[in-house]
């Protein structure tokens, strides 16, 4: 065992790397500033228990209703080897619909590296006529390990290439949908967009096969009618790209870790806690719905700017409190080297609130 390796060991305790899915490989893009993130799941440390063990666990996750939903909507897109997902599909891109199209399941309980081949054969010898494969396994290299990913459907030849097909159980009304969860899909589509490139391209050809155009499909409005959308994921993906290969240069994110580091389930959570906020974080808001320690991380936050969110912080850069803020705008304080601007606008706002509260129309 290298020494790296036996660092992680030790950063993780006695039990095995914990294994990424497409859900947590999409959420490292989200807050690819922060280093304890990235050193947690470098290491692949059991962040729930974890999180669980210090005193905060996690509250996010689909409930088990929301998983019954989202099956049965699949099963009843996929219905009839996929002739109406077909349809669907086709009309979307803008290509005319097929007369025929090969459909073939690649999804089962069988082991793992029979799957992976019999994915790998399917998607490589792929003819010139358009192909479905149902639930196809893929695989991606996240911090040293071989992930194993999942997507729900790959169509093939239609318009010369393939597209990855993800299919939401929440609605699309009046042709919107919640943005958060249409931007949760199209990163989480990046992921399996960027492993089947990696797949096409091992394989000789060229992975701009693989469209960024990920096909979405959800419910319309309050029924089972389905409706696709298609989603852009080119910015997604260069995201992901960085992410992921800052995450396989693993003795760059070990060196801001301090000699010693343990992030181990099993550990005194005072230790624990104390251990943690040894390595740097990057807390936003938006944290809550991705991170199963952004509830330690925004306890720990609380009095800073970074907890009112990114915008916030960037508007105030080099202002690190919540109480320094309201000091340089009362005046009350002189900026530090750095601040200038910052504390301007801080005072300029703090004239405009007085105005306001005071009726002032000027």
């Amino acid at each position: 065992m290298t020494s790296t390796a036996q660092r992680l060991a030790a950063i993780r305790g006695d039990a095995p790397p914990k294994r990424h899915n497409a859900r947590t490989i999409a959420a490292l893009t989200g807050n690819p500033g922060c280093a304890r993130r990235a050193v947690l799941d470098g290491a692949g440390v059991d962040k729930p228990r974890l999180a669980e063990r210090i005193g905060f666990p996690a509250r996010f996750g689909q409930s088990r209703f929301a998983i019954t939903r989202g099956n049965a909507f699949e099963a009843q897109v996929k219905a009839d080897g996929g002739v109406e997902l077909l349809r669907l599909v086709a009309r979307r891109l803008g290509v005319p619909v097929p007369e025929r199209a090969s459909w073939t399941d690649l999804g089962g309980a069988d082991d793992l590296p029979d799957r992976h081949e019999r994915s790998r054969r399917a998607l490589t010898d792929v003819g010139p006529e358009a192909a479905l494969f149902d639930h196809p396994l893929l695989g991606l290299d996240v911090a040293g390990q071989r992930v194993s990913l999942e997507p729900d459907l790959v169509a093939a030849r239609l318009g010369g290439r393939f597209h990855v097909v993800e299919i939401k159980s929440f609605p699309v009304v009046d042709g919107q949908a919640d943005p958060a969860k249409v931007s949760a899909a199209a990163v989480q589509s990046a992921v399996y967009v960027l492993a089947l490139r990696e797949l096409l391209a091992a394989e000789g050809h060229d992975e701009e096969l693989v469209s960024h155009d990920v096909v979405l499909v959800c419910p319309r409005d309050f029924t089972n009618r389905p409706v696709a959308s298609l989603l852009d994921v080119r910015k997604q993906l260069l995201v992901l790209r960085r992410q992921l290969d800052r995450m396989a240069r693993l003795d760059d994110l070990l060196a801001v870790v301090p000699a010693g580091f343990t992030a181990d389930p099993a550990a005194d959570p005072a230790a624990l806690a104390a251990a943690l906020r040894t390595v740097e974080a990057r807390y936003a808001p938006e944290c809550l719905a991705s991170c199963e320690l952004a509830y330690f991380c925004r306890d720990e936050a609380r009095g800073h700017t970074g907890a009112l969110g990114r915008p916030v912080r960037e508007a105030l850069g080099g202002v690190g409190t919540v109480a320094d803020v309201l000091a340089l705008a009362a005046g009350e304080r002189a900026p530090d080297p750095g601040q200038e601007e910052a504390a301007a606008l801080l005072r300029a706002a703090a004239h405009l609130r007085a105005d306001a509260l005071a009726g002032d129309p000027a």
